[in-house]
């Protein structure tokens, strides 16, 4: 990225200005836009971006660190010291901590390690659970920094212990306290908002059962089944249990939001037959290696669709026709299917197909694909008239439109379905085989029918 130098020292300037801003204690100053700068300055101009982030406070670069992308958390292992690493990880949440040492660890072992026993002991524990969840379990996204308050404790000693604990910057983003037992049992929960209009002189136990919140996830639970509880029931945070039901974390919105980004992200480019982390790389040999894999498949099929083509070369050439319209019948039935794929795969992500849905899934895409296809073989068995005069022919280009935006609409919601019965996801392999069959069943029902009808 070429900038010129002014561009540069503005860009600097800006940055140094928010850094003394947020060492004023300036609330307007937010570590987002801090990090977003920075990762503009890192495509200007490594030298000044290094020079920037070594000057930043270490309380501060923790929550620009968390903002940053995993390979820029990756690549700042080679360009601050390990002491350092290990002060500024100290100051992160600790599921921000544990992801960004998952994050080294992956090409500097060592270095993670050495960053690990940096931490007390209590925390270095706690850290290495985090770690040790897979991606998808719920307690791979929890933090351990939450209020609690015992069942029996009174709400104006427990207010006081939380102002103490933001004062020192223990705890942040506080919506609710988390109500436990004798034996540190997760009973539920009050909101802040609920709890400051009780007396103080009041235990929790005195607060009316309808004004607690109960919903919690074990820590094994599917992360995605989490987004969905969160959403459903519009939550700020959600705790986390563990096998004895005692309270051992809380998810946060924030959290939720990233993970709904990136499942998003995800779906987009397996789509289009790309991995989306080797896309977030570099390295462009990685990058070029990844995209050839889905080509290479996509040259397959498309050989099986020109071997389905060369069956009836001898049609086409007897009308030639047949090959100014194919591409029309090829591309119809394809956009058809990817329509139909792109609505089937969300509403699988977003937990709206289940059991008898997919049935119903599968016959509402086949009558909407069925509709379809009849109008538009209507207008194109109109346009083929008058474009060659060819009664018949018309007629086979409709009916073989009516045949391929049907077999779209099918396959399109039946290749995502099964691909997920067989353990593989949907949005990987479904845009490659959707394409072959709507491209040979396209081909093959309409010079399969010219030779038919007009020969």
């Amino acid at each position: 990225m070429e900038a010129s130098q002014e561009e540069l020292t503005a860009l600097k300037n800006t940055i140094n200005l928010e850094i003394e801003q947020y060492k004023e204690n300036n609330t307007t100053v937010h570590p987002y836009d801090i990090a977003e700068q920075l990762l503009e300055l890192r495509d200007i101009s490594d030298e000044e971006y290094l020079s920037i982030i070594k000057i930043i406070p270490h309380e501060l670069f923790a929550d620009i660190l968390s903002e940053f992308p995993d390979y820029v958390q990756e690549e700042v292992a080679e360009l601050l010291s390990t002491k350092k690493l290990a002060d500024i990880a100290s100051n992160m949440d600790t599921d921000d901590a544990a992801t960004f040492i998952q994050n080294i660890q992956e090409e500097h072992e060592d270095t993670a390690q050495e960053i690990l026993e940096n931490f007390d002991d209590e925390d270095q524990v706690l850290i290495q659970k985090l770690i040790s969840y897979e991606e998808d379990e719920a307690g791979a996204y929890m933090q351990t920094e939450l209020f609690s308050a015992h069942i029996n404790e009174n709400i104006g000693t427990a207010i006081k212990r939380l102002k103490r604990l933001k004062e020192e910057n223990e705890i942040d983003n506080v919506w609710q306290a988390y109500l436990l037992d004798n034996q540190h049992k997760y009973l539920g929960a009050v909101s802040l908002e609920d709890l400051i209009i009780f007396e103080h002189e009041l235990k929790f136990s005195d607060i009316p059962k309808e004004k607690h919140t109960t919903f919690s996830v074990y820590h094994k639970t599917d992360i995605q089944d989490v987004v969905e509880m969160v959403t459903n029931y519009n939550l700020n945070a959600i705790a986390v249990v563990d096998d004895h039901n005692k309270l051992i974390g809380r998810i946060t919105s924030d959290d939720i939001y990233d993970i709904i980004e990136e499942s998003a992200t995800e779906q987009i480019y397996n789509l289009a037959g790309v991995n989306d982390e080797i896309e977030q790389e570099e390295d462009i040999y990685e990058i070029g290696k990844s995209r050839a894999i889905w080509l290479g498949i996509n040259l397959v099929t498309a050989i099986a669709a020109s071997l389905v083509i060369g069956l009836f070369d001898h049609t086409i050439q007897s009308i030639v026709a047949l090959a100014v319209l194919m591409p029309i019948v090829a591309s119809m039935g394809g956009n058809a299917g990817t329509q139909t794929l792109t609505v089937t795969v969300r509403k699988m992500a977003l937990g709206e197909i289940e059991g008898s849905d997919a049935r119903k899934t599968i016959y509402k895409e086949i009558l909407v694909s069925l509709a379809n296809g009849f109008l538009f073989a209507f207008v194109i068995g109109v346009v083929a008239y008058f474009w060659f005069h060819i009664p018949l022919l018309g007629v086979v280009i409709a009916l073989s439109m009516i045949i391929n935006l049907l077999s779209a609409g099918f396959f399109g919601s039946v290749i995502p379905l099964l691909l997920r019965k067989a353990d593989i996801d949907p949005a990987i392999g479904s845009t490659v085989l959707l394409t072959t069959v709507t491209d040979v069943v396209g081909f093959f029902s309409f010079l399969g029918l010219a030779s038919v009808i007009l020969l």
